[in-house]
């Protein structure tokens, strides 16, 4: 588990920009302490903890230091098999939303890293989802992939529009979605090879 943080990944973890950061540490609402011999400046997790108390930051990221992902698929079948790919990698924590209503609450909620979002869903399709997110700039950072077995390209270059970061056609290998979501985060793909 990570002790110290670089203002980059204080921001990343708060959800704010990292002049933010700069400017609290600076100012000394964040205290941490500068690399000796440099200007790069650090802060102590236990630091950064309570300074997201003292300012409602939500501090569930980290606790977990695990990513959010969000599946939104009417299909349980797929939703499990999803679910249990991720799950074997550790370093996610998953919720499920049947729906696009749910979607919307739950994303506004839990703030995922990232959404794997089925494109056709019982109430609402998965491009009003993506303007949805997309409309709200505190979701600037989430990641949307969209999954379907519609096959028209102009219907994919909708979604990329809208704000979906990646699509795959349906159906796919459930390893190779992984590796896509772990691609969007910048994390390793647990399933590269050498």
């Amino acid at each position: 588990m990570k002790t110290v943080f670089t203002t980059g990944e204080a921001a990343k973890i708060c959800k704010v920009s990292q002049q933010t950061i700069i400017r609290c540490f600076d100012s000394g609402q964040l205290k941490g302490f500068r690399v000796p011999g440099s200007r790069f400046r650090r802060i102590p997790r236990d630091v950064l903890f309570k300074f997201m108390k003292d300012n409602g930051i939500p501090t569930d990221a980290l606790e977990s230091g695990k990513r959010k992902a969000l599946i939104v698929d009417d299909d349980e079948e797929l939703v499990e098999l999803i679910r249990d790919v991720l799950e074997a990698d550790s370093r996610f924590e998953i919720r499920v939303a049947n729906n696009g209503f749910d979607a919307g609450m739950m994303v506004k909620e839990y703030h995922p890293d990232i959404i794997i979002l089925d494109v056709m869903l019982p109430d609402i399709n998965g491009k009003e989802v993506c303007q949805r997110v997309r409309s709200d700039s505190s979701m600037d950072d989430v990641k949307i992939i969209c999954i379907s077995g519609m096959v028209e390209a102009d219907k994919i270059d909708d979604l990329k529009a809208a704000g979906a970061n990646d699509f795959m056609q349906k159906p796919f290998e459930v390893e190779q979605l992984a590796d896509r979501v772990c691609t969007l985060l910048n994390l390793e793909s647990v399933h590269a090879t050498g």
